[in-house]
């Protein structure tokens, strides 16, 4: 998604007055950063909340994309920016969380919003697990947290075609993870997901797993007993 492309969808997507509400948050953005904190929590209100794609259950928002264009009207860049997202994801309900993890590839932020990408991979928030995964995670994610990561989408049920960037960010040691779990499924008498059958075969030497796959699966796969201390945490900005 650009900005470009996020304005263009939204156009069928949104009454004219909500377009006419975002238009002007977001010149109100550019020109005093400031105010995003009191804007970006109306967006849902004011905008919308139902999906783009009504058959992608895990994709963008119609609050997702509006709150993205907020974010991407910013006049800022390093610390200053990365200071004001943290605080808008931190401070924020999951609509919101799950805004600021869509709109980072719009974002000159380099690898500096990691942090907010792996917490959200602590939580059990389904719809938060995809975000962190989008774009930005494919292109700064390290290795071994990406497949993690992409395990617990198969553990929780969000469907791999969710990742836009697994297929060039899938390796062996990802189809070893994938082929661990496959085992362990099939030993408790439980159905195998269909979708992890494309990863597999983009590494079709991998074979039985052995005990450190079947360690990885475990650790990757234990429901969180704790989460961070953003998660789940309601706003109450939004009245």
């Amino acid at each position: 998604m650009t900005p470009d492309h996020l304005r263009t969808t939204l156009t069928d997507r949104m009454t004219e007055q909500g377009s006419k509400w975002l238009a002007g948050a977001c010149a109100s953005v550019a020109a005093e950063p400031g105010v995003v904190c009191g804007l970006f929590p109306l967006a849902g209100r004011r905008c919308g909340r139902g999906p783009l794609d009504p058959a992608d259950p895990y994709g963008w928002t119609v609050d997702d994309a509006a709150r993205a264009l907020l974010l991407a009207a910013l006049p800022l860049t390093g610390a200053p920016l990365l200071e004001e997202i943290g605080e808008l994801y931190r401070t924020g309900d999951a609509a919101e969380r799950r805004a600021v993890l869509r709109a980072l590839p719009l974002l000159p932020v380099g690898d500096g919003a990691l942090p907010l990408v792996r917490d959200a991979l602590r939580t059990n928030d389904t719809r938060l697990i995809a975000a962190a995964l989008g774009d930005y995670a494919t292109d700064h994610l390290d290795a071994e947290t990406y497949r993690q990561g992409v395990l617990k989408c198969v553990f929780t049920g969000i469907p791999l075609a969710a990742l836009p960037g697994l297929p060039g960010r899938a390796d062996v040691e990802t189809a070893r993870m994938m082929a661990a779990f496959a085992h362990e499924r099939r030993a408790a008498g439980r159905t195998v997901p269909d979708d992890i059958a494309p990863v597999l075969a983009l590494f079709p030497d991998v074979t039985v797993p052995g005990p450190r796959d079947l360690q990885d699966v475990s650790t990757a796969t234990t429901p969180a007993t704790a989460t961070s201390s953003t998660t789940d945490r309601p706003s109450h900005r939004e009245a």
